[in-house]
């Protein structure tokens, strides 16, 4: 070997050395240098037992100005923890990831998910543990914790005998429930019903819930967690979780009371077509709200709504077509339009739609001490021929109409006026986690018109507040207090 091609290997040899060297250097290893992290504990909503989590995550913020080299991310109990780890899109068997790399200013996602297995005890379980971060001597952590929850499983379940269910812990339903001909499901107070994708509760016969103040039922969607492009926002908060709640026997007496059903395709359905049975309906102490179609529809169908709030569709808040209808001190809202994170827009059709055809039942309404408000001019439409005749009265009510009726059904109505405030807060800002708050506002005009003789009937409100501190009943389902109680 000449000595020009001797120098030229040595040449190389030096380079690829300072090489080496000069990209040790561009790594601290200094022990005063430390991570950052989004947060310092990350918290899994309630998990049911036996099935996977949803994928929660938090961010490694390196803000050194020199890159960093994490030797070993691992799970602080190692194979025995219930967490799964994924590093910035990997993954590991043993959830041990070493010689991690993070440039200067740089950031990076780890992504946790669990399993937790069905325990004895009913009451939500509570499972730790961290992921634990150790270079250059030192040694970060960012706690993890998860609550799981037993629950009865139920798939495609149909019902042939009287039931009634447990409250020791909650239903989790896949496919319909679906109740046989003439039977009758109960749920006492305390019973908690957490609907899966398109799962729906189908009523061949009676539905009776036995919800009280401290203790309501509650028909809801199985996601515990929260919309992951809208962080601080739970997954109930979105319409269509699950499919609702469908009356279909023409002979049914259905009887609800303090109960929540909540973010479904449609709240409480029941299609009758048959003109000479009509089944009996009673909500009371309810709240439905939040439906990608309709909130309440009664077709041929008796129907009473006694301090209840229905709220928030696509569609129709309330269809009346057929039937016997009596709303009192009830509140009907539809700002569903203003709800940026619902799944589609609202429709134009009116809070309250009251549908007289030629082949429904005969028909009459009534409502009093109520409100029917919403985002569009008209959220009150009567669909009949001859109006004069319309079998129905409206007393000591709100209602969000700019084209007045000005037939005698309607007696001590404050119609809408432009510039009119109702509700405390009639959108959802969830940046500052305010939510539909439909209490009358200090200005609202729906403060003080209540009758007093009908709403003695209810003394107290949905919020469980005394009607008459101030001396004189709000329309609604709500009475109006300060802010500060």
């Amino acid at each position: 070997m000449t000595v020009k091609n001797i120098l030229k290997v040595v040449f190389g040899i030096f380079l690829i050395l300072n090489f080496y060297s000069c990209e040790d250097e561009l790594f601290t290893t200094d022990p005063e240098k430390k991570l950052e992290f989004s947060t310092d504990t990350l918290t899994f909503d309630t998990i049911f037992t036996s099935f996977g989590s949803t994928t929660e995550k938090f961010l490694i913020y390196n803000t050194n100005n020199r890159a960093l080299r994490i030797s070993q991310i691992s799970l602080a109990k190692g194979a025995t923890s219930k967490f799964r780890l994924n590093v910035d899109g990997t993954v590991s068997a043993t959830n041990i990831f070493t010689d991690i790399e993070i440039g200067a200013r740089d950031s990076m996602y780890v992504f946790v998910e669990t399993t937790i297995n069905t325990t004895s005890d009913n009451n939500p379980v509570l499972i730790e543990d961290s992921v634990v971060f150790e270079f250059n001597g030192n040694r970060q952590q960012v706690l993890l914790e998860a609550f799981g929850q037993n629950m009865y499983l139920l798939k495609d379940e149909l019902i042939v005998d009287d039931t009634k269910f447990k409250n020791d812990k909650p239903y989790l339903i896949y496919g319909n429930l679906v109740v046989d001909s003439a039977k009758t499901l109960t749920l006492p107070a305390g019973c908690k019903m957490y609907f899966h994708n398109n799962a729906s509760l189908v009523i061949n016969g009676n539905l009776k819930t036995e919800g009280t103040f401290n203790q309501p039922v509650e028909l809801r969607g199985d996601r515990l967690d929260k919309v992951k492009f809208l962080d601080p926002v739970p997954y109930n908060y979105v319409a269509g979780q699950w499919g609702g709640v469908y009356l279909m026997w023409s002979k049914g007496v259905h009887s609800l009371k303090n109960t929540n059903i909540t973010s479904a395709y449609v709240g409480l359905y029941s299609p009758n077509s048959d003109r000479d049975n009509l089944p009996e309906l009673t909500v009371e102490n309810c709240r439905i709200h939040n439906f990608v179609y309709y909130g309440v529809v009664a077709q041929n169908t008796n129907l009473i709504v006694k301090n209840s709030e229905i709220s928030n569709t696509g569609s129709y808040t309330v269809y009346l077509s057929g039937g016997k209808h009596v709303f009192e001190q009830s509140t009907i809202a539809n700002y569903y339009a203003l709800n940026d994170f619902a799944p589609g827009s609202r429709d134009k059709g009116p809070a309250v739609m009251i549908m007289g055809l030629q082949r429904t039942a005969p028909m009459q309404t009534e409502f009093t001490n109520c409100i029917v408000s919403g985002t569009i001019d008209n959220e009150l439409a009567i669909a009949s021929r001859y109006l004069k005749d319309y079998k129905g009265t409206f007393k000591n009510s709100y209602i969000k109409r700019n084209l007045k009726y000005e037939q005698p059904q309607f007696q001590n109505i404050r119609w809408y006026q432009l510039g009119d405030t109702i509700f405390k807060q009639s959108s959802f800002n969830y940046e500052k986690k305010k939510y539909f708050n439909f209490t009358p506002d200090s200005v609202s005009p729906a403060r003080n018109i209540g009758d007093i003789s009908v709403a003695s009937q209810y003394p107290l409100d949905l919020n469980g507040r005394n009607r008459f501190v101030d001396g004189q009943p709000d329309a609604g389902c709500y009475e109006w207090r300060p802010y500060n109680q």
